[in-house]
């Protein structure tokens, strides 16, 4: 029977998740040309080909594709195995947009605590420029924002976890009033879903008003429960009770958001439980 390097293999679902083995190597805190050998030395080991390697694009191959479940798990098992016997604890400090996080968050945080028992969790909810300004000094170990089009200059230093649209939410049985102005509920400014709304339907030529303006999503979430107004919300985070009326009362369509992942976590399995955790929020709720 053929003993996997466990290196190796945390090396290669990170250059998978990272599509990068410039970020790979930091995250392991190794050179570049030692992720490079590890790959190298796993191939050989499997007698597989797990990279398609190109000078621009890092993509894995059909063998790659098949082997990444399976080395995921066996991280996992690694990881929950030292993390049930490990003296002392870890630490993440996680920025998570308000529009990002999925309204079943205890079930998520449950799940991560089986996984990573060793790991303390520091989490704030705010709006993604905030989170990601504090990102940047430093305040933050990684943080989980959505970038509307448009809305910043792209940046090169993020992961890209996943797109989703955007959708007019509103109560089963409500309805806009003819001759008034299409009352909203947002989110207080800065806001990137907010400002991509509003331009929505500034470029649509349809007159508006802020009929509630929350703190947070389950704010904006309740005041549209309640009848008071349509939202701007993923339907990934939204209650199941609300629903999609954008098509129904001619509501300009609103773009869709990539959401995305900046880290600076450089321990392997705090970095995995980080991914974990990320990749965790594309599941509808």
């Amino acid at each position: 029977m053929k003993v996997l390097d466990l290196d190796a293999v945390r090396a290669f679902v990170l250059v998978a998740d990272l599509a990068s083995f410039t970020r790979a190597a930091d995250a392991l805190g190794i050179t570049q040309s030692a992720v490079s050998l590890k790959l190298k030395r796993l191939e050989a080991h499997l007698g597989k080909s797990l990279l398609a390697r190109t000078p621009r694009v890092v993509k894995l191959a059909v063998d790659g594709e098949t082997f990444l479940p399976a080395a995921r798990a066996l991280l996992d098992a690694h990881d929950r195995a030292l993390g049930a016997i490990a003296a002392g604890t870890r630490r993440l400090s996680l920025g998570v947009s308000e529009h990002v996080a999925v309204p079943d968050l205890p079930a998520v945080l449950t799940s991560l605590h089986r996984q990573d028992p060793g790991l303390t969790l520091e989490m704030h909810l705010g709006s993604s420029s905030n989170l990601l300004a504090q990102y940047d000094e430093r305040r933050f170990d990684a943080a989980i924002v959505r970038h509307e089009p448009g809305e910043d200059p792209p940046r090169d230093d993020g992961v890209p976890l996943f797109t989703e649209p955007l959708a007019w939410l509103a109560a089963p049985d409500w309805a806009p009033r003819a001759d008034e102005p299409l009352p909203l509920a947002v989110l207080a400014g800065p806001c990137g879903v907010r400002a991509a709304a509003l331009r929505a339907l500034d470029q649509a030529g349809l007159p508006w008003r802020e009929r509630f303006t929350g703190g947070g999503v389950a704010a904006v979430a309740a005041a549209a429960a309640a009848g008071l107004a349509v939202c701007p919300l993923a339907r990934r985070v939204a209650p199941r009770t609300l629903v999609d009326v954008g098509a129904k009362f001619g509501l300009p369509p609103l773009p869709r958001s990539q959401v995305v992942l900046y880290s600076r976590v450089r321990d392997p399995r705090t970095a995995a439980a980080l991914r974990r955790f990320a990749d965790s929020l594309a599941i509808p709720a």
